[in-house]
């Protein structure tokens, strides 16, 4: 940077800005806060030997990202960003958990909803000449199922019941 402004490091660290400053390009001195947390976090010695190490088109990419841990570790200064990533891992596995649990459910619904309807009549019929069972073909597969009916009340049938996994 060099000239009149020094950077946001070179400001911090009070010193002059010359200009092959190596934190000029990514620490401009309108945002001082970007610079003081990579500084307390990793010293400005380490990110300069880091930079400095690096070919020029991968330091502002690097430069993010030792804003983004010196961020995560201000937040929790034992895990850093692993601990954000390992907590977003656990989330995931339990949402794909319920997720599965959910679609689980959605078959269970739609397997009982496809059930094969029962002529009425045919039924009472049968309950009505002594005969508890009767033989219907399933209108999904085309093969008979046997159905057993103990007595005529059973040809209401009552309202799905289900508990909820989610309560």
């Amino acid at each position: 940077m060099g000239g009149n402004t020094p950077c946001a490091s070179c400001k911090l660290l009070r010193r002059r800005c010359t200009e092959d400053c190596i934190f000029a390009p990514f620490f401009p001195s309108d945002d001082p806060h970007k610079f003081a947390i990579v500084h307390k976090v990793f010293g400005a010695s380490n990110v300069s030997k880091m930079l400095k190490e690096l070919p020029v088109h991968q330091r502002a990419d690097a430069v993010s990202s030792l804003v983004y841990e010196a961020n995560a570790r201000m937040r929790d200064p034992v895990y850093g960003c692993v601990g954000a990533i390992s907590f977003l891992q656990n989330q995931v596995s339990q949402l794909q958990m319920q997720l599965a649990v959910a679609q689980a459910e959605i078959i269970c619904i739609q397997t009982q909803q496809e059930m094969p309807v029962v002529d009425q009549q045919m039924v009472a019929a049968a309950a009505a000449a002594g005969d508890k069972s009767y033989i219907v073909q399933n209108e999904f597969s085309g093969m008979p199922q046997f159905m057993n009916f103990a007595s005529p009340s059973n040809v209401a049938q009552e309202p799905l019941k289900r508990e909820s996994l989610w309560t």
